[in-house]
């Protein structure tokens, strides 16, 4: 899963962390999980995290003496959009074949 493409535009680290975050919406990570998904430099990563709490895309929690940073549900996943938009050539003929 990945971050929404209404967020796809915001710079590539904030991105980078909406998709690390995206598989594991759930239990969520700490920030050096996203460091080794993110590939970024810690000042980098701290710039990208707070610019997307401002935005309210993560939040923060506490666990068992960590800090644990959890997408908001507004920021990944399946696009409403994509539910209303007609099925294209390949889904209606993978529909008629029996796979």
């Amino acid at each position: 899963m990945r971050a929404k493409p209404k967020h796809r535009d915001r710079n590539e680290t904030e991105v980078a962390v909406l998709d690390a975050l995206a598989d594991r919406r759930e239990e969520g990570m700490t920030v050096f999980e996203l460091r080794s998904h993110v590939d970024e430099d810690i000042d980098t990563l701290e710039e990208a995290l707070g610019d997307l709490k401002e935005d309210d895309l993560i939040e923060t929690r506490k666990e068992r003496n960590r800090t644990v940073i959890l997408p908001d549900t507004a920021a990944v996943g399946p696009d409403e959009s994509d539910e209303d938009e007609e099925p294209d050539i390949f889904d209606r003929i993978r529909d008629r074949l029996p796979f």
